[in-house]
């Protein structure tokens, strides 16, 4: 405050100073007079261009401009999987690019460049004059555009004198930090030249699809010639414009000797030859997965105060080089086999017509048409005329109908991941289908229904009737699973069998006696913790979205023994120098399941393999390493899934439509053991040959010794002594109550009573672009007391009550129980809530 009350007083004394002079005008044309103003006006220039000065970018700000390095993901091996750049630029030195284009360069845009210091007075002085009589000219030397070029925002682009000045300024400080070939270097690797090339690298790969040392002196003439507006002289788009300005550009080389008459007048004769090739802005192994860990590397680099584009750091990851190769091949290949089967089966006038309802939808959903009709065309006219066009019809079919792929592999026993497949290709289709794609797993989900019933005690070799199956759902519904066209059997049948040969009336028989509940609780514990689980008894058969990494990451959770391992992929991340700046460590394994319990799983899991629907491992692939998985196919052929379990690798492929209205129309192909399971049969298969992956390691069983355990083999032992002495009773269920399973939300309302709709899977909800939302980490039950109610005729087997001071160990089949002394007074957390 007393700063600014003694600015006032100044302010007040030079009023009182100056106001002779304004009641008296004629004093400021006196010699005295006019010498104090060219004073003050000196004084008042010199304050401003030093306010300039202040604003412009500073010398250390400019050399470092030059030495931005991207950071770069890298896998385990060392080798490149992606790099944050600010723009798709890869930097050359000035020996490697060809002496054609410096000469261009210099020749068309400021021939003086190694005479003057950043302003050329006397093409500035011209530029003034000719501006004034109305041929408006730039004047700008190569040091000038490349301050304009460097920092936009701090100089801007307004034809104004601030803007002028700032630029000068800006351009003294480069020439002060830079030598001229460092500032031909620089402004060569930094200019835009359209379709997302930055630097003259960039641009011959785009235009001529070659490297800068290659480029010729037409070649050279023409991204030079571009440099007076990208836009207007954009070979692509104004070939004749561009050539135009080929050809001056060549007059001034042979103006400025860098080009012999003769040469010039050859030249200038010849036609316009390109090469354009837009170039994928993210290269790499691994582009999708360098997206997905943008966000975090962003935010780790800003509370660290490091720049991701900038800096140069060295992010290393779990990745594995020679396996992301191997994953990569396996879903180009067989995503162009599958593709060629989606094209024949939409490619026909009688499906892909005007007439069919749904390409009529997907018009209407188009950009195209939403353009039309923001333009003032009616959407019934709209309509009609796309319906017509064939063109955009046939182009809507290449677009809708490409199929798309999804591929995961991680460690069972670390959870790092080795190989991370986002779609077919990153430049047509950049969403990713392994983390932020949430799509039905079918029959994939299985496995969570029969953990459950094993870590309850029931054994594989249990058996249940083959038969239809009537569940009534709150409402006066009944959900009728089914298997395919097939009708059951009426015979007996094992569990195992069950899972092996993907049994839905099995698996439908056992949720009702399991419980929705339990299974929704176990497979969150397993590794579905961020997609929402309705708890309905659909839920068996794989009804609720889930992703990619969340599934293989529960199915690693099988392979080790029922320890949920977290899904990680950074380790540390280094500076430019090599030195670490920080090291991530693997969250702590969890007990999800029990030991015997997921051994069990395990097992029944190898007769998918051996003798079920995934035979295909052995005699299609030659796989003879103890493995186990599961296939999965949705609703209608919607989505195919396989996931695959090695003791040292567990690897998942998901493929379908980015619209789950699309399919592949085809009951063979849209089988997951068609459309996924050979991705994962050629990569597994590549991986064993090369040795990645040794084909002699087995499976080993773990014993398992907690309380629960104990306990469950003694109740077991008890229950099938009766059997063996009264027989083993049919499965009950209550018809009338059904499964005592909370009401899901998308229950429709209550039929007419003549009226018992047929329910076979949920709708699938239209896939949405968003990444998963975080859930609520699972909640576990840690007492007897606490489980849900036992369906009708479940045997659950009764487990002793703690003892006040006694050490519980960990395990009771559904959760991680830490040990620890029940103290007087403890109250044990609540079940796991409804999901709705």
């Amino acid at each position: 405050m007393r700063a600014i009350e003694l600015l006032r007083q100044r302010l007040a004394a030079l009023r009182l100073r100056l106001a002779p002079l304004a009641r008296r005008p004629q004093r400021w044309l006196s010699p005295h007079g006019l010498a104090w103003g060219a004073a003050a006006l000196a004084v008042a220039g010199v304050l401003y261009l030093l306010v300039l000065t202040l604003l412009t970018p500073s010398i250390r700000d400019i050399r470092k401009a030059k030495g931005e390095q991207p950071a770069q993901l890298v896998s385990t091996d060392g080798r490149l999987l992606a790099e944050y750049k600010w723009v798709n630029r890869e930097w050359v030195p000035l020996a490697a690019i060809a002496p054609a284009v410096v000469d261009a360069l210099i020749a068309t845009e400021d021939h003086r460049f190694y005479q003057h210091w950043g302003m050329d007075w006397r093409r500035t002085l011209a530029a003034v004059v000719r501006t004034a009589g109305g041929d408006r000219q730039g004047g700008s030397t190569i040091t000038q555009q490349l301050a304009r070029n460097l920092y936009p925002e701090e100089i801007g682009r307004a034809p104004t004198l601030n803007r002028k000045l700032k630029e000068a300024i800006t351009a003294l400080k480069i020439e002060w930090s830079y030598s001229k070939d460092e500032i031909l270097e620089t402004y060569l690797n930094t200019v835009p030249f359209l379709y997302n090339a930055y630097g003259i690298e960039m641009a011959a790969r785009t235009y001529f699809d070659k490297s800068a040392g290659k480029l010729g002196v037409l070649e050279s003439a023409t991204l030079i010639g571009m440099l007076k507006g990208t836009a207007y002289y954009n070979p692509v788009l104004n070939p004749e414009r561009a050539q135009d300005r080929r050809n001056t550009v060549l007059a001034q080389m042979k103006k400025r000797g860098k080009l012999e008459p003769a040469e010039y007048d050859k030249l200038v004769r010849r036609p316009l030859r390109i090469r354009f090739e837009r170039q994928s802005e993210v290269g790499g192994l691994a582009p999708h997965l360098a997206q997905q860990l943008k966000r975090q590397l962003i935010e780790w680099s800003d509370r660290n105060g490091y720049s991701l584009y900038a800096d140069g750091l060295v992010i290393r990851t779990t990745i594995d080089g020679q396996l992301q190769e191997l994953a990569t091949k396996a879903v180009q290949q067989h995503g162009r086999t599958l593709q060629r089967v989606a094209d024949g089966a939409w490619a026909g006038r009688g499906v892909w017509n005007a007439r069919n309802p749904l390409v009529q939808q997907l018009v209407r959903e188009s950009n195209t048409f939403a353009k039309a009709v923001e333009g003032g065309e009616s959407e019934e006219a709209a309509l009609e005329r796309l319906l017509a066009d064939a063109s955009f019809l046939q182009e809507l079919r290449a677009a809708r109908t490409r199929v798309q792929a999804g591929f995961l592999a991680l460690e069972p026993g670390t959870g790092a991941v080795r190989a991370w497949v986002g779609s077919r290709d990153y430049a047509a289709d950049p969403f990713d289908h392994v983390q932020a794609a949430r799509r039905q797993p079918g029959s994939t989900f299985k496995p969570f229904v029969y953990g459950a019933a094993f870590a309850q005690g029931r054994r594989p070799d249990e058996t249940l009737l083959d038969t239809a199956v009537e569940i009534p759902l709150p409402g006066g519904h009944v959900w009728r699973p089914r298997d395919g066209n097939a009708a059951p059997s009426e015979m007996p049948m094992t569990l195992a069998d069950g899972l092996a040969y993907s049994k839905n009336t099995i698996t439908a028989q056992l949720m009702t006696q399991v419980g929705p509940q339990r299974v929704a609780q176990l497979a969150r514990a397993m590794g579905v913790r961020e997609s929402p689980l309705e708890a309905v008894p659909a839920l068996a058969l794989g009804t609720s979205d889930v992703t990619l990494k969340e599934m293989a990451a529960a199915y690693g959770t099988i392979a080790s023994g029922g320890r949920y391992h977290a899904p990680y992929i950074i380790t540390r991340i280094e500076d430019a120098s090599g030195r670490v700046l920080q090291e991530f460590v693997p969250p702590a394994p969890e007990q999800a399941l029990a030991t015997g319990a997921a051994q069990q799983l395990r097992d029944a899991l190898r007769g998918v393999v051996d003798k079920g629907t995934a035979t295909a491992i052995r005699s299609r692939y030659g796989i003879t390493a103890d493995v186990a998985g599961k296939t999965g196919t949705t609703q209608g052929n919607t989505d195919g899934w396989f996931i695959l379990m090695h003791p040292q690798l567990v690897a998942g492929a998901w493929v379908g439509f980015n619209d789950a209205r699309i399919t592949l129309r085809s009951d063979h192909w849209g089988q997951g053991a068609q459309s996924a399971l050979p991705i994962v049969g050629e990569f597994f298969r590549q991986a064993l040959r090369t040795k990645v992956l040794d084909a002699k390691v087995r499976f080993v069983d773990e014993a398992d010794r907690s309380w629960s355990s104990r306990a469950g083999e003694a109740v077991d032992a008890l229950r099938h002594w009766a059997y063996d002495l009264f027989g083993n009773p049919a499965p009950v269920q209550d018809k009338g109550a059904g499964p005592q399973s909370p009401e899901p939300q998308r229950i429709p309302p209550p039929a007419p009573p003549e009226e018992r709709p047929e329910i076979s899977e949920a709708p699938l909800l239209p896939l949405e672009s968003v990444p998963p939302r975080p859930a609520a980490p699972p909640v576990w039950v840690l007492s007897p007391e606490e489980a849900p109610a036992p369906e009708p005729g479940v045997v659950v087997p009764t487990l002793p009550a703690p003892i006040q001071g006694e050490v519980l160990p960990p395990g009771d089949g559904y959760g991680p129980i830490p040990g620890r002394v029940v103290a007087p007074g403890t109250v044990f957390p609540t079940p796991l809530p409804p999901q709705r």
